[in-house]
């Protein structure tokens, strides 16, 4: 449970503005906040139910969303690139500031 959290966490972060703001909600109060389905419920007046089934509905388009543009797929990559090359750098050019600098500037545009 905690993997599928984290995993819905980072998708609704890459992207959340494709969704409407009810789904938004929904989504930050569950999955950010930790709501349970019934006090989102009673927060927005609905059943519980209704609650479900929004969520369920926007996990599925945000997994769709990452099938076809790969967002956190790509992220995942580039940090484990950017992993590799901090280790690679510290082995061969500890004492290079410029190509420390380059590093920190890629770890920032994350």
């Amino acid at each position: 449970m905690l993997e599928k959290t984290t995993r819905m966490n980072y998708l609704y972060d890459f992207y959340q503005s494709l969704l409407t703001p009810k789904q938004r909600s929904y989504m930050s109060l569950y999955y950010l906040d930790d709501y349970s389905l019934g006090e989102i419920a009673e927060e927005y007046e609905v059943s519980r139910q209704a609650v479900y089934d929004n969520i369920k509905r926007t996990e599925a388009m945000l997994e769709e969303y990452e099938e076809k543009l790969s967002l956190f797929q790509k992220f995942q990559e580039r940090q484990k690139l950017i992993k590799r090359l901090k280790e690679f750098a510290l082995q061969k050019y500890a004492d290079d500031r410029e190509l420390w600098q380059t590093i920190e500037a890629l770890e920032k545009l994350e």
